[in-house]
């Protein structure tokens, strides 16, 4: 790490990476200071529960493939805070990086100064979020692709009103922020749907799909619906990945090979399609050029979620971090990988669902051992065994406080009595996109 970006990573871990207000103010305002650079460019806005980050790589990808000069922004990082801003497809580095956060700062500065003590100065994800909407109009860029930081309504990027409005599947998560159930959960997410807009959702519960319909109404917006305008013909596991048909807003696309895995990575696919489409003013009998569209789709990546990082035994770092995460993981490993063994590597935030995502890890994974990540908000190894040992049983259940010395462990467990069959087992570390984010890094060393 250059020492630019040493500086700027202590300066924004000053204002709390995980320090939330919920209202706009400070964005706008530091924004406006700043000239409002988000409307130097159109956007395709992403929100929903899981599935974020790759429906926005994949809609970075496919517009890359027409031409397209793209600045894509997503959250949280594994490795680096650079990784949240790209343009053209890659990160900014850590120079480049550092000089977008030094335009801003002084700016936020004023505003922390103009709240006072007792105030709330500007946060960490608003200071990254408009440090990335200013590199964007630097480049510039054609589009903005951004994924939301938390819910919708009052997130920091809802700012930029965007034209084209992705929801993915919505399921039970920050309930203490965003509401009690699905309802209030789709209520907020559903906020970026602004005027005039398309919405293109998931096929979701009905609970959290009517909040969406409603919200579109209201504003004026149309509406794609997975399932109904668009969606996922057909699918097929190739090597390394899978081969799609799919039905999107202005006819069918075959022959589509996404290099990612599991049928909640071609869901994404769908998404991010029929956004593009969207956004380039494709509607029904006038498709997309499929030859780019294949190139686009071939070059997508989603690092973290369900990601080899060795072989024999296979290691896989996966950020999942909710019940409905774990679920697509598990669907996704059964369809992908026939091991004879499974070893389970689990570490969790204290205010996640533990209980919850290792119950459906339990039919699947042979043991669990249960550890802690470099997260300050973790859940205590002992907490979480006590958790697991209820789940799995005692004899299935292994504590190593430290990463490093879980991840052997698994794998020492999932060796045991294979003899040369090490092909076959494996280990899957998940829990939290801190947890595999750690991983990547001791699996690189």
């Amino acid at each position: 790490m250059s020492d630019e970006l040493a500086r700027v990573e202590a300066a924004l871990d000053q204002r709390g990476p995980g320090r939330m207000v919920p209202d706009r103010q400070r964005i706008e305002a530091l924004l406006d200071l700043l000239g409002n650079p988000q409307r130097a460019y159109p956007a395709i806005h992403i929100t929903g529960t899981n599935g974020k980050t790759s429906t926005a790589r994949m809609a970075d990808a496919l517009l890359r493939s027409f031409g397209i000069r793209v600045g894509r922004y997503t959250s949280p990082h594994l490795d680096s805070v650079t990784e949240r801003v790209s343009i053209d497809g890659e990160p900014l580095d850590g120079e480049q990086f550092a000089a977008a956060f030094d335009e801003v700062a002084p700016f936020a500065g004023l505003l922390d100064a103009k709240a006072g003590e007792g105030g709330h100065p500007v946060t960490y994800f608003e200071m990254t979020t408009a440090l990335a909407f200013s590199a964007f109009a630097d480049a510039p860029v054609d589009v903005a692709v951004v994924e939301v930081g938390l819910g919708g309504e009052w997130d920091a990027t809802n700012v930029l009103e965007a034209g084209v409005a992705v929801v993915t599947p919505i399921g039970m998560d920050h309930a203490e922020l965003l509401g009690p159930d699905l309802a209030s959960i789709a209520t907020e997410k559903a906020g970026i749907v602004h005027s005039g807009a398309t919405l293109i959702t998931a096929v979701q519960q009905p609970e959290a799909a009517e909040p969406l319909i409603r919200r579109a109404a209201e504003v004026g917006a149309s509406v794609a619906r997975e399932g109904l305008e668009f969606g996922v013909v057909s699918r097929s596991v190739a090597v390394g990945g899978q081969v799609l048909t799919i039905q999107g807003l202005g006819g069918v696309y075959d022959e589509l090979f996404i290099p990612l895995l599991g049928p909640y990575q071609a869901q994404n696919a769908a998404l991010a399609l029929a956004a593009v489409e969207a956004f380039l003013g494709v509607g029904e009998g006038r498709q997309l050029d499929i030859d780019l569209v294949r190139e686009g789709f071939a070059q997508a990546s989603s690092p973290g979620r369900l990601e080899r990082m060795r072989t024999s035994p296979t290691v896989l770092a996966d950020a999942s971090h909710n019940p409905a995460g774990v679920a697509a993981t598990v669907e996704a490993l059964a369809e992908s990988f026939a091991f004879s063994k499974l070893v389970a590597v689990v570490a969790v935030l204290a205010e996640k669902d533990a209980r919850g995502m290792l119950e459906l890890l339990e039919p699947v994974a042979d043991a669990v051992v249960v550890t802690e990540n470099s997260s300050p908000r973790r859940m205590p190894a002992d907490v979480l065994a006590a958790i697991a040992v209820d789940v799995f049983g005692p004899d299935r259940v292994d504590v190593a406080p430290r990463l490093d010395d879980a991840i052997e462990s698994a794998i020492t467990i999932a060796e045991e009595d294979a003899g040369e069959l090490v092909s076959g087992v494996g280990v899957l570390i998940t829990g939290s996109v801190v947890t595999a984010a750690d991983a990547r890094r001791l699996l690189r060393r």
